[in-house]
């Protein structure tokens, strides 16, 4: 089978498609026939060997790409049950020391990392939900937020900036105040936010409590601003970033509960995320062989959805 692997760290052109054998999975595991792959940053950082820099992965010969896939089982590991060879399934591939990823015609998982695909989305929409929706999902449950609480969602039109304003407000009964350019203001209504406020502006605190006095219950940072969006949280409240990197992770004044989330594969909430009916946004389509253009693609920026990998039906042999 095809899948694109990294031998040397480097730019774009670091990725390359080489043969390899189809894996067998294991017990407690499914082999999934990929259908569509999304390309995310974590994707390029890996790529780029900076999370061998940062300690989060280890030195390896072969580092596969790629986390989410959508596809159809095609092999059932011993011992698993509620899934079945041909569903259409959606998956996260968490470990990143594995010299294969999802940026390939097979791929194995355990059965615990995967869930139905969301019903009436193709496989090219239903792979741009694994990462990010996971990610949104889990901050989420880390600020522990109510109905009716308040929350400020920075970046809230890159993937999971648009999750989490999408669950908040919309399955969660939390009211959102979205922080995005002045392009994005509609799309930040339309997935459920009820204030937004610039991306440029000089006092983005200052900002936030002028629509909620006192500040709003939370803060999911998606985009690192760290300490100036902590300044629109009310005392006590809670501040979640996904943002990775030194100065990253605020310090928690006004007794302000700081989190950092750290993505898990999770089936059972990837279920939940699949029943939801997100807005799910695709850039583009490119074919497994393009994966080097398609990091290109992102390196350049301004996309709003995710670049799909796609492999040709009936994946390699």
């Amino acid at each position: 089978m095809r899948a694109v692997v990294v031998h040397t760290f480097g730019g774009p052109e670091a990725l390359e498609l080489v043969d390899v054998p189809v894996p067998a999975p294991g017990p407690g595991q499914v082999r999934i026939r990929v259908s569509a792959a999304a390309v995310n940053p974590v994707d390029a950082v890996t790529r780029a060997g900076a999370l061998v820099e940062a300690g989060l992965m280890a030195p390896r010969a072969v580092t596969g790409i790629g986390w989410d896939v959508a596809g159809q089982i095609d092999e059932v590991g011993a011992g698993v049950d509620g899934f079945t060879v041909g569903q259409q399934v959606i998956g996260l591939r968490d470990l990143l020391d594995r010299s294969l990823g999802s940026y390939a015609d097979y791929l194995v998982l355990d059965a615990s990392a995967v869930a139905p695909a969301p019903a009436g989305r193709s496989a090219v929409e239903a792979a741009t939900l694994p990462l990010n929706g996971l990610t949104a999902f889990q901050a989420l449950d880390l600020l522990e937020l109510a109905e009716g609480d308040t929350l400020l969602v920075t970046g809230a039109a890159g993937a999971v900036g648009g999750f989490a304003v999408e669950i908040a407000a919309r399955w969660r009964g939390v009211r959102v105040v979205a922080q995005v350019g002045d392009a994005d203001a509609d799309l930040a209504r339309a997935l459920g936010a009820q204030w937004v406020v610039p991306r440029d502006v000089p006092d983005l605190g200052e900002a936030v409590r002028a629509l909620v006095p006192g500040g709003v219950d939370a803060v999911l940072d998606t985009v690192g601003l760290s300490t100036r969006a902590l300044a629109a949280v009310r005392n006590r409240g809670s501040f979640v970033t996904v943002v990775a990197g030194a100065g990253a992770d605020p310090i928690p004044l006004r007794g302000i509960r700081v989190h950092h989330a750290w993505i898990s594969a999770d089936g059972s909430a990837l279920a939940t995320l699949a029943a939801y009916d997100l807005t799910l946004r695709v850039a583009d389509t490119l074919p497994l062989e393009q994966a080097a253009h398609a990091h290109t693609r992102l390196a350049e920026g301004g996309l709003r959805g995710r670049i799909v990998l796609t492999t040709a039906p009936g994946g390699g042999s």
